[in-house]
């Protein structure tokens, strides 16, 4: 009996030393134009995997990049681009290539103006004081912002009048606090519940920039991460891909690496 108890000690020590050892935590960072998105498919990885833990940090995609190339303990971005993703790659600081996970799109959006009834060139008009639009320096949404009024002939004649964020999320806060009287942001805030309770928005036609085409890498800290490389597959599930949708992202047809 005493050998048998002793048998059955070892085996549950053995199992809980097997259960810490497996256990992983990671750190992403990803653009702010998906947040609400990725922060529902974290929270839905978590409750399944109980003995891993994945940490999100959202911002701006330029200065995650940045951030990276300094050394900064993140295991994976998911940007706003492919570009920044491929910079990491060039300068041989991810474990991946670049993978496209979601295509976003620009809205006009205002909580104090019918946005529905917006458009580029009615951004101009007396009635609009302020526009906010993300930093093009750093953020991807701003930077086809801006290549969008650029085409739409809009870029000058709001020069007196724009405003910039310093992530298409802080873009979307200025205008619903009223430091600017209408945005330009990404659909997947502007369809987050508290966001469409406030005001609507209009599709920018995505003929008008670059396409959003939004990538992920895991990082070269990261090449030995079995959560990292786990993660990644669960975030083009099925169910994850649904999720990304009810955001109003596009997705890829068929997932690959891409490069420019």
């Amino acid at each position: 009996m005493i050998k048998i108890f002793h048998t059955l000690i070892i085996a549950v020590a053995f199992a809980f030393g097997s259960s810490i050892a497996i256990a992983e935590t990671i750190t992403i960072v990803a653009a702010s134009s998906i947040k609400f998105a990725m922060a529902d498919i974290v929270s839905k990885f978590n409750a399944e995997n109980r003995n891993d833990v994945v940490k999100a940090m959202y911002g701006s995609s330029g200065k995650f990049t940045m951030q990276i190339q300094n050394g900064a303990p993140f295991d994976m971005l998911f940007a706003a681009d492919v570009d920044f993703p491929q910079m990491l790659k060039n300068k041989g600081l991810t474990s991946t290539d670049p993978e496209v996970y979601a295509i976003g799109r620009l809205v006009i959006w205002s909580a104090t103006t019918d946005a529905t009834k917006l458009t580029l060139q009615k951004l101009s008009e007396s009635a609009i004081r302020k526009v906010a639009i993300a930093n093009p320096e750093f953020a991807p949404y701003g930077m086809r912002a801006k290549e969008a009024l650029k085409l739409a002939g809009m870029w000058e004649k709001l020069q007196g009048k724009l405003v910039f964020g310093e992530n298409i999320e802080h873009t979307a806060q200025m205008v619903s606090t009223g430091a600017a009287d209408a945005g330009i942001i990404a659909l997947s805030l502007a369809l987050n519940p508290e966001m469409s309770k406030r005001g609507g928005y209009s599709l920018i036609d995505d003929g008008l920039h670059e396409p959003l085409a939004q990538a992920f890498i895991i990082t070269k800290r990261a090449k030995g991460s079995v959560l990292a490389r786990r993660f990644a597959a669960y975030v083009q599930t099925p169910e994850s891909r649904k999720i990304m949708e009810s955001y109003g992202f596009a997705l890829p047809k068929k997932h690959h690496s891409s490069a420019r």
